[in-house]
């Protein structure tokens, strides 16, 4: 075991650590990419949309297998990319510290590494979990040392196909439009990648003014004195319920459907590499087994976060209260459930995310030839699962797959790198575990499509090449010199 005291302390020795290893193996890889221009026009390569964790990683791999011509785009100011200091409400990540997330394999790549160089080992030993402001300067110094391509402010308003195979990206940055040409493009763009917030259609019935889903924007402030509602029990509604409390709320009422609130998280449980890599391998009845049977049982909450809010004698939970009505009552709402009518001045939704393409205008044109999981799998009997049933069925590089064979082969093009793609891959691309597992699947799956398609090209620089390794002075054939006792013989 190697002895710590000799390992560089402060960012500055890190990232110093971080170029040798680098430069060690060889890394990034030379770019081997032919370079295409359309009409004068440079077409890039891949172009990932969102500039989160997945995103970042997603482009660290790429780099590292020599995809140097590709950009991230993301919406959010430089610094405010993904959900940790927007709607992330937890004061830590859920995950353990010790994970390796997006480090693709390098040492001082790790959270554990930046983290140790910034405030020191013993800072280290302390830590329960990553604070989520810290874990965010994290990924902004991994974007920073690691060069990442990343363009700030760019929306993403349109994916097109073009007859060419290729696609458009149509973009706006300042109020200007831009269109980029690329040919491959892959959506990182988190839980509700492939749809948005879920919130029930008795919603419908309330001012929007009174209520909120959890990754909305809320201004807690004016909560202050207020009676709050959350509806739901999971980590978002318990981090949403406990930053309402600690605003000053008068009172908070969470209204959960269960009986108790689970305990026990399943699929962290039996985590390992060999889910990792597996699952992708397993029939698709057995795919659909592992996660209804996961989400039927739900993840619970993180133990810091019901604590956070149990501690206020303000807070009531509402077990088998399922809503069954909601009402405005002049500037206020009254929540109906089994147990009572209870009256909130403002509701926040903690129901999650739905999957649900028509909810994407950005893929609206290649909405219909979407392959679900329901196009082509009979749900098991008695396993109705409409999040997995909408899932899209991915191929082996997260590619979207047809509904139809042969109507739109561009759909190949674009690469599903979020949370819908769980049902198709496992838990690689939404979640800090396995992130690095699923980046360097997809980047391998792109750079396989790249050099195939490229293969006329790519075999005239093998017949061009001329470079040579003998110079024709190493040696000479025995044939053309005599040795002079042959010689003497001879005659």
């Amino acid at each position: 075991m190697s002895d710590l005291s000799t390992f560089p302390s402060g960012l500055d020795a890190l990232e110093a650590r971080l170029r040798q290893d680098l430069a060690w193996l060889e890394l990034p890889a030379k770019a081997w990419v032919p370079a295409r221009t359309v009409n004068g026009q440079p077409v890039v390569d891949v172009v990932i949309i969102g500039g989160g964790m997945a995103g970042l990683v997603a482009s660290g791999m790429l780099k590292r297998l020599g995809v140097a011509n590709h950009v991230v785009l993301d919406k959010a100011p430089a610094g405010q990319e993904g959900p940790w200091v927007t709607f992330a409400r937890m004061r830590t990540l859920r995950s353990p510290k010790q994970l390796t997330g997006p480090a693709m394999g390098l040492p001082a790549l790790t959270f554990r590494a930046y983290y140790e160089a910034r405030f020191g080992r013993e800072e280290w030993a302390a830590l329960d979990r990553a604070p989520r402001e810290i874990w965010m300067e994290y990924l902004i110094w991994y974007r920073r040392v690691l060069e990442l391509p990343v363009r700030n402010g760019v929306s993403v308003d349109a994916v097109l196909p073009r007859e060419d195979g290729l696609l458009d990206l149509v973009c706006s940055e300042d109020g200007r439009k831009e269109t980029i040409i690329a040919r491959h493009v892959v959506l990182a763009t988190g839980r509700d990648g492939l749809g948005g917030p879920f919130v029930p259609a008795i919603a419908k019935n309330i001012d929007r003014g009174h209520w909120a889903h959890t990754a909305d924007e809320v201004d807690f402030s004016a909560l202050r004195g207020k009676r709050v509602g959350v509806i739901g029990a999971g980590a978002s509604a318990m981090d949403n319920a406990a930053t309402a409390l600690e605003a000053g709320a008068a009172r908070l009422d969470m209204f959960v459907r269960r009986k108790e609130l689970p305990r026990v998280n399943k699929f962290t449980g039996i985590g390992s590499q060999g889910v990792v890599h597996g699952f992708a391998g397993l029939p698709d009845e057995w795919k659909w087994r592992f996660l209804n049977y996961a989400m039927g049982e739900q993840t619970p909450p993180p133990r810091p976060s019901v604590l956070r809010v149990s501690s206020f004698d303000q807070a009531h939970l509402h077990l088998e209260s399922a809503i069954t009505g909601l009402e405005q009552e002049g500037d206020h709402i009254v929540v109906t459930t089994p147990k009572g009518r209870y009256p909130v001045d403002f509701l926040i939704f903690g129901t999650g995310f739905k999957i649900d393409l028509t909810n994407r205008p950005e893929l609206a044109a290649f909405e219909p030839h979407i392959r679900l999981w329901r196009d082509r799998f009979p749900t098991p009997a008695g396993m109705h699962n409409a999040e997995l049933e909408a899932s899209p069925d991915l191929g082996e590089a997260f590619e979207f797959l047809e509904r139809d064979r042969g109507s739109c082969p561009t759909l190949a093009k674009i690469h599903c790198f979020n949370f819908p793609a769980t049902l198709s891959h496992g838990k690689l691309t939404g979640d800090i575990p396995a992130i690095s597992e699923g980046a360097d699947r997809l980047a391998r799956g792109i750079v396989r499509s790249l050099f195939v398609a490229d293969r006329e090209k790519h075999f005239e620089n093998l017949q061009a090449f001329d470079t040579p390794e003998l110079l024709g002075d190493e040696w000479t054939d025995a044939e053309t010199e005599v040795p002079a006792e042959l010689s003497s013989e001879r005659t």
